[in-house]
C-alpha cells in the first residue's frame, strides 16, 4: 500500500521528527469539533520554536479549553519547503496536518526582527494573502505577539492585529471574540473592530498615518472613535500563569532540551539598554512551593533529567538558595540536574556558589555588557569588575572549563579605550581562571548596541555599519597584542551586517514594509536556508552547552516615537536560556 503524499515527503526529509507530530503529551483534538481553531506559528525551525517557553505556554493554555483546538506550525527546512512546492501542497500543522488556511487564527511569535521574511514565507506557503488588506472572510486572522510587537510598524501591512504585552489571558478573550464573530456571519472588518475593544490588542488598519513634507511622521489618526492608545497586557501574579502539567517532549533534540520552569518574570535592576527588563515590570515571583510541585509533576510526566529555572536574574529570586537546596536533596540521588540560564555576577553569594557546584557543568555565561567602570555606570549595569572576576574565580574553581562573556559595542558615550578594555578584561579573567583550572577557556561574544523602546536609551543613535566594523577592528588588534599565550581566549564579534539590518527593522515605520516584502521576493532558497538554520537572537545570545548563565542584553525592538504612532502605555507595571545536553529519564 502506498503512503499518502505528505507522509512520503515527511519520511524523505532530512529530519522527519520536525514534522511527524505525535510527541509525548502533545494535544490531539478534532478540528471539526472545535468552536475556534488556532495555529500557533513560529517563524523558524521546529527545534528553535519548541525551545521558546512562551510558545509552549500558550499552546497548553489554549488546548486546556474544550472548545478550542490549537495546533503548531513551524517553518520547514528548505528540503521540505521545496518538496511541498513541487507537490503543490500547502504548509501544514504538526498535530492535524491541516493546511494553514483551515484555521480561524494564525498566531505568530515574533522574537527577532530578521525572522520577518520567514513570516512571509510561511504565509505564502500556506496559501494566505501576504497583505492584510487582500484577505477575505474565509482567510484566517493573522496575529503577532512577542517582543517585536513593541514596534510592529515595519510588518503592520502583513498582520491583522498584534498583542502588546503578555498573552496568557488575552488569547482567551481573542478566542471568544472570534467565536462570536463566526456566529454572526459579519464581514471581516467587524472582527477587527471587535478585537480593538480588547485591551492590549493593536489593529494597524484602524490607524491612518499622516506624514510631514519632509517625510517624517506627523501623526497617527485613529479610525475608530476612542481607540487612541494601546495598554500592554500584564498578568499581576505569576502564580496565575498556567504551567503545563504535562509538557510536550519532542522526539528530536531542541535548542534548549530540558524541562522549562519560569520562576520569576520581570527585573528590578534597571539596565538602561535592556528593554525586556523595562517592559516586563513589575517583578513577579512564583511561589517556591509551586516551583517544587511543577518540577515534580513535569519530571514525572516527561522523563527529563534537567530542569531550567528561568528568569531574567535567577540570583534575584528571593528563595533561590532554599529552592536549589531542596531540589538537590530530593532529586540529586536520581541524577536530575538544573540549569540557571540567568545569573548576575553580583548575586554570587558564598552559599549560592556552593549550590551551583552541584549543577551539571558544561558552560557558564556571564553578560557584563561593558568592560570599564565608567561604561557600566553609564548603562546602570550595577556590577563591578571585582564582581565579575570573583564570579569567574568561583565558576572555574567549581569545575567549569568554559565561560562565555557577552559585551556590547556602540553604547552611548563609548570611547575607543572602552572597546579595547573588553579584550583586556577578558584576558585578566582568563589569567585568574587558569590558576583555578588549567583547562580554563573563555569565549567572548560582542554585539552592537541597538536602541529599544521604553528604555532610557531609546532615543540614542545606533552606530553605523562602518563604525561597527572599525570598532570590531579595535577588538582584533587588541587580541593580537596578547600573543600566543591566550589561545584559549576567543573573541567573536557578531555579524555587522545583521546588526545593521536589525537596527533598521527595529527603528522603522510602516514604509519599511515594502523593503521587507522586496527582501522576501528577492531571497533565494539557499539564503532562506541560512535564515531558517540561524537561531533566534534570544537563543544566539546564550552559549552552546550552557548550564548556568547571566542575564544578557535585551534584543527586542523599538517602537515609533511617542506622538508619531499609537501610544503603547504601561499600566503600572527573556529570558535567555542556554543549550544543554538532552537528558531524559527512562
Amino acid at each position: 500500500m502506498q503512503l499518502p503524499v505528505l507522509d512520503r515527503l515527511i519520511l524523505k526529509s532530512k529530519k522527519p521528527s520536525r514534522y511527524a507530530g505525535g510527541e509525548l503529551n502533545a494535544a490531539r483534538k478534532d478540528l471539526a469539533k472545535a468552536r475556534v481553531r488556532w495555529a500557533l506559528a513560529f517563524p523558524d525551525t521546529y527545534e528553535v520554536g519548541m525551545s521558546n517557553v512562551g510558545f509552549r505556554l500558550l499552546y497548553h493554555a489554549l488546548n486546556e479549553r474544550p472548545d478550542v483546538a490549537c495546533d503548531r506550525v513551524f517553518m520547514p527546512w528548505p528540503d521540505m519547503e521545496a518538496a511541498l512546492k513541487a507537490e503543490k501542497l500547502p504548509l501544514f500543522s504538526i498535530e492535524s496536518r491541516a493546511p494553514l488556511k483551515a484555521f480561524d487564527i494564525v498566531g505568530f511569535t515574533l522574537q527577532f526582527e530578521l525572522c520577518y521574511t520567514t513570516v512571509l514565507a510561511m504565509l505564502e506557503l500556506g496559501g494566505v494573502a501576504l497583505q492584510s488588506s487582500n484577505r477575505t472572510r474565509a482567510d484566517p486572522l493573522i496575529l503577532g505577539g512577542g517582543p517585536c510587537t513593541y514596534n510592529p510598524e515595519p510588518i503592520a501591512d502583513f498582520f491583522d492585529a498584534f498583542v502588546i504585552g503578555e498573552g496568557e489571558e488575552v488569547v482567551h478573550e481573542i478566542s471568544d471574540a472570534v467565536a462570536s464573530w463566526k456566529r454572526s456571519n459579519a464581514p471581516r472588518e467587524d472582527l477587527l473592530w471587535l478585537l480593538a475593544e480588547i485591551p492590549g490588542v493593536y489593529v494597524p488598519s484602524l490607524f491612518r498615518v499622516h506624514y510631514n513634507p519632509n517625510k517624517t511622521i506627523a501623526r497617527y489618526e485613529p479610525l475608530k472613535p476612542g481607540y487612541e492608545s494601546i495598554v500592554r497586557r500584564v498578568i499581576p501574579d505569576l502564580n496565575l500563569v498556567p504551567q503545563a502539567e504535562k509538557p510536550i517532549v519532542p522526539f528530536m533534540q531542541t535548542i534548549h532540551d530540558r524541562l522549562p520552569l519560569e520562576i520569576q518574570r520581570g527585573c528590578t535592576r534597571g539596565c538602561r539598554f535592556c528593554q525586556v527588563g523595562m517592559i516586563t515590570r513589575p517583578t513577579r515571583q512564583r511561589d517556591p512551593n509551586d516551583v517544587r510541585r511543577i518540577a515534580e509533576n513535569g519530571l514525572e510526566s516527561t522523563g527529563y533529567e534537567e530542569v531550567g529555572f528561568l528568569s531574567l536574574s535567577a540570583g534575584d529570586y528571593s528563595c533561590i538558595d532554599g529552592v536549589l537546596e531542596d531540589f538537590f536533596d530530593e532529586f540529586g540521588p536520581e541524577n536530575v540536574g538544573i540549569s540557571l540560564p540567568s545569573l548576575r555576577t553580583e548575586t554570587m553569594s558564598p552559599h549560592l556558589a556552593e549550590q551551583i557546584k552541584r549543577v551539571r557543568k558544561s558552560g557558564f555565561t556571564v553578560a557584563p555588557e561593558a568592560a570599564t567602570e565608567r561604561m557600566r555606570r553609564v548603562i546602570n549595569k550595577g556590577n563591578t569588575e571585582a564582581n565579575l572576576l570573583h564570579a569567574v574565580d568561583t565558576i572555574f574553581e567549581a569545575g567549569w572549563d568554559l565561560v562565555k562573556f557577552y559585551f556590547m559595542i556602540g553604547l552611548p558615550s563609548e570611547r575607543d579605550e572602552d572597546v579595547r578594555a573588553i579584550v583586556q578584561l577578558s584576558a585578566e579573567a582568563l589569567r585568574r581562571g587558569r590558576r583555578k583550572n588549567p583547562r580554563a577557556e573563555i569565549n567572548v561574544g560582542v554585539s552592537t548596541f541597538c536602541p529599544k523602546p521604553f528604555t532610557p536609551f531609546q532615543w540614542d543613535p545606533m552606530i553605523s555599519y562602518a563604525e561597527t566594523q572599525r570598532r570590531q577592528g579595535l577588538l582584533r588588534d587588541e587580541l593580537r597584542k596578547l600573543g600566543r599565550g591566550f589561545r584559549n581566549l576567543h573573541v567573536k564579534p557578531h555579524d555587522a551586517k545583521q546588526g545593521a539590518l536589525e537596527g533598521a527593522l527595529a527603528l522603522g515605520d510602516r514604509r519599511l514594509s515594502t523593503a521587507v516584502l522586496h527582501a522576501y521576493r528577492a531571497a533565494s532558497t539557499p539564503n532562506r536556508e541560512s535564515a531558517s538554520a540561524r537561531p533566534a537572537r534570544s537563543e544566539r545570545r546564550a552559549a552552546p552547552n550552557t548550564s548556568t548563565s547571566s542575564c544578557s542584553a535585551c534584543t527586542t525592538p523599538r517602537t515609533s516615537r511617542s506622538g508619531s504612532a499609537p501610544s503603547f502605555r504601561r499600566d503600572s507595571r527573556c529570558s535567555t536560556a542556554g543549550r544543554s545536553t538532552p537528558r531524559r529519564r527512562p
